[in-house]
């Protein structure tokens, strides 16, 4: 029955006794019973709106005081007088709205007889104390099928036992040959003790950390659920006591590491702590809004942690109850949650069929934990999951019967196990993390090893994104011209490598596109360049080049496996644009992890700054690379994306449920933009051979006018510096940032060091200036003293520029052409400054007339201050937004700022702000500084950063 759907409905059935006046039966059919008869009809009709949790009209029919204290209106019922009673009235229609509403199952005129027989007896309650567990009316059907499903199972830690649980039942099993025949059994094991008479379906085992004590926790859903704890002595089970305090069923129950507390959850929404030594309750953590599948402690037992179908994972502190953090990014419901042994993760899985990996950082106080790692694992939910004791390897079990294991340290799949004849809900490691245990639905049990060798999936090579170096090759070029007919591999030209081939695409009257074919030799791991020059020499001709073998085959360069899966959302991209990536889910993608767009490998280079922003690519400005030699491509709004994974051709994947993409030796477009729309590709040899360059138009045009030129050439790594702004005007006072940019050639990577010299008296400058590998810019800055009134003549002679890189170990060193034109300009009207916030990170060091120096670690966000000293300037003062850390290592940003940026208002001299470190951040010391858009774009003294990591330890 539904009570107080709408306001005029609380009436009648929110009443409760308002006299206890018994008037007993005149008839000689003895009263109804409350418990065996009343309660169930208010359960089947009432229960559905009016119960414990969240009542409508603040009445419940869960329990016999709930039931005697009414709702917001009044009693319920009269005892003595069910014509009066607005219970009777309202299921009857006597009185206004009917209830059960329209469209609900109504009350059987028996039902209704028997209720107002109740009231009429005297609406007696339960006699003695309300049973702790309620009965559950449902029609009994016996089972066609004799097996039993594995519900739960555990191992204990001393190797000595394994619990396998069912439906009311629990079986201790031990490596003995007195096990019984007719219990459950896995290899050696056998069943020697079985508990019975538990409540209902046992949902979890675990033992205690010095395997002398066994919980369990069972119930009966819609009803109500407990934990037993049991000592575990030679020979027999010894209940010690029960928790119960549930209202539905209880899915987990452990202990704590020290064994003094126990950790109870339930589909009703909580979680309770007790007192493993009484059993009394201790405190209950509310807040999730959906089921609680799963709880664990910490390792030191200090923090709890929750996993519920309201898509989210909680932290409570164990000593207080307060809730510590609220795990959002999981897309649905959460199944399993665990600490990594070492206490410095939190792991959780579900159905959303990820595996998520946190840094633990909430241990003390209420603190934000970042997700450090989330993994697509397996094609269904993640129903259970488990570590190994030390904390190297992780077990999961999915709903398509599949289990896999996973090293932690990059959760990487190492091994799939065989594919399961039934459900795996039940999962349990040995002691020492060489074997685990599982249960099925069908009642299988079934042992596996866990291999303490790398696997195979991980020793094969991964292909990095930027080919090895070239074996030598000769140097001096030749030419050669294209021999028609070469439309075939068979007839291709041969040219000699390096050199040149000259080459029109046309067919002379064929009705098929021109495509013409050469080929050159190579060895094995001999890397070369195909570049070929067309549209620069206003030829018309769109190319597209792919190396075959000599058979015409195609030749896999990566396989490249997915292991996220997103889209794009908001709107497409062009072929060219870098900014504005808007991809679902993006909060589970990091840094430097390659996106495959439909054919188009690109790189994620900065996060987005909020939900109306979206990736930037790298290079982190102007048009975006591709990699592997892809070429841009436009991509549409809600078309499928992947973050992916590089493996050598050939390497044995482990199926994960996403697809793998094989990119071959091909290219569009240069995929540094650097040559327009004509093609530039760097293969490398598998084997000795000869090899098929394919030359055609992408578009399958042709014409006399579309010429061009092919070159094979061996790759020649290199750079070239570049100062941006050649022009500086520098307050005295202040500082004054200068950028420098790099161009990368044929594969450099490597750090580049731009030292500045020969600068005058009262000018001072960050230097060398690092632009680190694989980055593209760094930012300089000068700074002038106060007193500082002019400047030599000429010094932009004086101050020189010197790059220094090693390039296969040798050291190059190049000039940088200096400054144009450099002076003091006009006073400043802003003088910014970075500080200590009081709240926030204390530096390591506060010379008195040096920079301040603090540190960070990857995966941290620490807190500073900015300071303006305005002197007449009281407009806006932009700091930039996501450029706002200026020189900060990469992967290192300024944080929190949304739109738009680190912002001073009219009027405001200071206002704190955050850095924060990814996870990729390198180790490294640099100075960093922010500057103001405004009065000549003033830019603070440098303060020093310490990028740090933690000593590693075995674990996710």
């Amino acid at each position: 029955m539904r009570l107080g759907c709408a306001p005029v409905c609380l009436w009648g059935l929110l009443a409760v006794i308002a006299a206890w006046a018994a008037a007993p039966s005149c008839g000689a059919d003895p009263a109804p019973d409350y418990s065996t008869q009343v309660a169930p009809l208010l359960t089947k009709y009432c229960a559905g709106c009016h119960k414990s949790d969240e009542p409508e009209g603040k009445f419940s029919v869960s329990t016999w005081p709930e039931l005697q204290k009414g709702g917001e209106h009044g009693p319920a019922f009269l005892a003595g007088d069910s014509g009066s009673s607005r219970l009777i009235r309202l299921i009857t229609g006597a009185s206004d709205p009917k209830m059960p509403p329209e469209g609900e199952t109504q009350p059987t005129e028996g039902e209704i007889a028997v209720l107002k027989a109740w009231i009429d007896s005297g609406a007696k309650g339960p006699s003695g104390s309300e049973p702790d567990r309620p009965r559950l009316v449902v029609p009994s059907i016996a089972s066609r099928v004799k097996r039993q499903p594995v519900t739960a199972i555990a191992a204990s830690p001393d190797g000595r036992r394994l619990a396998v649980a069912g439906f009311e039942a629990v079986h201790v099993l031990t490596r003995a040959n007195l096990a019984r025949a007719d219990a459950p059994k896995v290899g050696e094991w056998g069943t020697v003790r079985t508990l019975t008479g538990l409540a209902g379906k046992v949902q979890s085992l675990h033992f205690s950390a010095d395997s002398e004590r066994l919980i369990c926790a069972s119930g009966v859903p819609g009803l109500a659920g407990k934990a037993s704890l049991w000592e575990v002595v030679e020979g027999r089970l010894e209940k010690l006591r029960e928790f119960e305090g549930h209202r539905d069923t209880v899915y987990d129950a452990e202990l704590s590491p020290d064994g003094k507390l126990v950790a109870t959850c339930s589909y009703d929404r909580r979680a309770i702590l007790w007192d493993a030594e009484s059993g009394a309750q201790l405190r209950v953590l509310e807040g999730h809004t959906g089921a609680i599948y799963d709880v664990a402690f910490s390792p030191d037992g200090k923090v709890v942690a929750t996993a519920s179908a309201d898509d989210t994972c909680k932290l409570w502190a164990a000593s207080t109850g307060e809730r510590l953090d609220t795990l959002i990014q999981p897309l649905k419901e959460c199944y399993a949650v665990a600490f990594s042994p070492d206490g410095e993760r939190v792991l959780a899985g579900g159905a959303d069929s990820r595996i998520r990996v946190w840094q633990f950082v909430s241990k003390t106080k209420p603190a934000i934990n970042p997700q450090i790692e989330a993994r697509f694992a397996h094609e269904g939910a993640i129903l259970q999951m488990a570590l190994t004791p030390d904390g190297s390897r992780l077990i999961t079990a999915a709903d398509n019967r599949t289990i896999k294991l996973w090293e932690t340290t990059r959760l990487t799949e190492i091994h799939l196990y065989e594919s399961q004849p039934s459900l795996p809900v039940a999962l349990a490691v040995s002691g020492d993390g060489r074997e685990f245990f599982v249960g099925r639905l069908d009642g299988s049990l079934a042992r596996y090893d866990i291999p303490q060798a790398k696997s195979t999936a991980t020793t094969l090579p991964t292909v990095a994104a930027t080919p090895a170096e070239p074996m030598p090759m000769p140097s001096e070029m030749a030419t050669t011209a294209e021999q028609e007919p070469n439309n075939e591999p068979g007839s291709a030209t041969p040219i000699t490598a390096p050199g040149t081939a000259t080459g029109i695409v046309h067919s002379a009257g064929d009705d098929r596109p021109d495509v013409d074919h050469f080929r050159f030799p190579a060895k094995a791991g001999q890397a070369i360049v195909l570049e070929v020059n067309a549209a620069r020499s206003k030829s018309p001709l769109d190319s597209q080049i792919e190396v075959l073998t000599a058979a015409g085959e195609r030749i896999p360069r990566v396989e490249l496996q997915a292991v996220k899966d997103s889209y794009f959302t908001f709107r497409g991209k062009n072929g060219t644009q870098a900014d504005d990536f808007r991809i679902f889910n993006w909060e589970e993608m990091e840094l430097n992890e390659l996106l495959y767009c439909n054919g188009e490998v690109v790189k994620l280079w900065h996060y987005p700054r909020g939900p109306d922003s979206g990736f930037l690519m790298y290079p982190g400005e102007g048009s975006r690379w591709g990699y592997f030699d892809t070429t841009g491509l436009a991509h549409a709004l809600g078309e499928p994306c992947y973050i992916v994974r590089p493996h050598a051709p050939g390497t044995t994947l482990i199926p994960n449920g996403l697809p793998v993409f094989t990119v071959y030796s091909e290219n569009d477009d240069d995929a540094r933009r650097e040559l327009g729309s004509d093609s530039r590709l760097t293969f490398t040899a598998p084997a000795d051979g000869d090899y098929i360059v394919r030359l055609k138009d992408v578009r399958g045009q042709e014409g006399e006018k579309y010429n061009y030129t092919l070159t094979v050439r061996p790759p020649k790594p290199n750079f070239e510096v570049t100062l941006r702004d050649r022009k500086l005007a520098i307050s005295p006072g202040s500082g004054k940032e200068f950028r420098i940019t790099a161009r990368r050639d044929d594969g450099y990577e490597g750090p580049i060091e731009v030292a500045i010299s020969g600068l005058a008296d009262g000018l001072t400058a960050i230097s060398p200036v690092v632009i680190e590998a694989g980055q593209i810019e760094a930012f300089g800055l000068i700074s002038a003293r106060a007193e500082l009134a002019e400047l030599p003549k000429d010094i932009e002679k004086s101050i020189q520029l010197t790059a220094t890189a090693r390039i296969n170990d040798a050291v190059v060193v190049k000039e940088v052409a200096g400054f144009s034109e450099f002076k003091l300009g006009p006073a400043a009207k802003v003088l910014p400054r970075i500080a200590v916030n009081e709240s926030g990170a204390r530096p390591v060091a506060a010379p008195e007339n040096g920079p301040l120096e603090f540190e960070i670690e990857p995966g941290e966000t620490i807190m500073l201050k900015l300071i303006v000293d305005r002197k007449g300037f009281d407009g806006v003062l932009p700091f930039g937004v996501a450029d706002a850390g200026r020189n900060l290592p990469y992967g290192v940003y300024v944080d929190n700022i949304g739109l738009n940026g680190l912002l001073l208002l009219d009027g405001q001299t200071e206002r704190e702000f955050f850095i924060t470190a990814s996870k990729v951040a390198a180790e490294q010391t640099r100075p960093f500084f922010v500057r103001t858009t405004a009065d000549g774009a003033q830019a603070t003294p440098p303060v020093i950063l310490h990028v740090r990591k933690k000593k590693q330890v075995a674990g996710p």
